[in-house]
């Protein structure tokens, strides 16, 4: 059985037939804050990549894709875990200037998910990737673009209760920055997860930052793959969650790695073989542009808004036997 908690007491505050416009309103208008506010238009994207490529993100580096044969082309092409990589060549690909960018909805599978009450095996996000100047590649670009985001968010959870009174949930603008070595610093004895609990719920909206890289503790605070964001302009955008009275995480964000910083990480992570790959070759030699990019959950930023207490109430997933029985017996309708 996944883990699932309900809060005592809990009831979904929309009926079935309001869910689902609320769920629309959200995908409509945060969609259309977002472009406005980094300068985005959408792109079509792939639910799969050839293996051979190097394309699909490897996340924490052991689990694994969903995989077939595809005969007719000759090779093998793996399901999606993200479209981290990806991106950066579309923008090359499909011809962006400077300070512009795409956004994506990227849909995947991943079958290793521990599922719970946020995580399913089904991942469906708002891809995002902006071609950036090189001089652009620093902290403060960083910030900027994580208050965009965040008010983004917070523009849509206007909207989306103006339309349906009945909901409450209000998310502060005001971003609250940390690197995780100045969180093990102040919480030293917590596991990184409760750390993250703690600040979230003293500051409500909370960019943390520089992930990837061992502390001085000689661990990460979590795992992050060392070719796609710079360990030093990177982080995780959390919420604070009323209903489950602890930390959200909405998206996983950053600026991606110079041929300098991704060698770098490829020699720190034990993983210098990927720098055979064609993505990996096109980066090392310069031919790709600078960017920023992340992954913004479409089912995290509806379970928010909309007081969902699991995951599978805005989306259709699959789920253990002894999840569906207990939902249904505290009146939780999963999709």
């Amino acid at each position: 059985m996944s883990s699932l908690k309900i809060p005592e007491g809990y009831k979904m505050p929309l009926s079935n037939n309001q869910l689902q416009r609320a769920i629309e309103l959200i995908h409509e208008d945060f969609q259309r804050n977002l472009t406005i506010r980094l300068n985005l238009h959408r792109v079509s994207a792939p639910l799969f990549v050839d293996n051979s490529t190097g394309l699909n993100d490897d996340l924490n580096g052991v689990e694994r894709p969903v995989s077939f044969d595809i005969p007719d082309v000759g090779t093998e092409a793996v399901v999606v875990h993200s479209l981290a990589k990806w991106k950066r060549l579309a923008l090359l690909r499909y011809e962006f200037k400077p300070e512009s960018g795409l956004y994506t909805d990227m849909n995947a599978i991943r079958r290793d998910e521990v599922t719970d009450n946020l995580h399913s095996i089904y991942v469906d996000q708002w891809d995002w990737e902006k071609y950036i100047l090189p001089e652009n590649r620093n902290l403060d670009y960083l910030k900027n673009t994580v208050r965009a985001i965040v008010g983004a968010i917070c523009d849509t959870a206007v909207t989306v209760r103006y339309h349906f009174p009945a909901l409450s949930f209000e998310p502060d603008r005001e971003v609250f920055f940390i690197t995780t070595q100045a969180l093990e610093d102040m919480y030293p004895d917590l596991a990184p997860s409760d750390r993250e609990t703690e600040i979230t719920k003293e500051h409500h909206t909370v960019f943390l930052m520089q992930i990837g890289r061992k502390l001085r503790s000689g661990k990460p605070h979590d795992g992050r793959a060392p070719d796609y964001d710079d360990w030093d302009l990177n982080g995780d955008i959390l919420m604070w969650n009323p209903v489950l009275q602890s930390r959200f995480e909405i998206s996983s964000m950053g600026i991606r790695v110079s041929p300098e910083s991704l060698a770098r990480q490829l020699k720190e992570a034990g993983k210098e073989e990927r720098a055979k790959l064609m993505f990996h070759k096109m980066l090392l030699e310069g031919k790709l542009p600078d960017s920023i990019g992340g992954g913004i959950g479409m089912s995290r930023l509806c379970m928010l808004l909309l007081g969902a207490c699991h995951i599978g109430e805005v989306q259709a997933s699959l789920w253990d036997k002894e999840t569906i029985e207990e939902c249904e017996k505290h009146g939780i309708t999963l999709l």
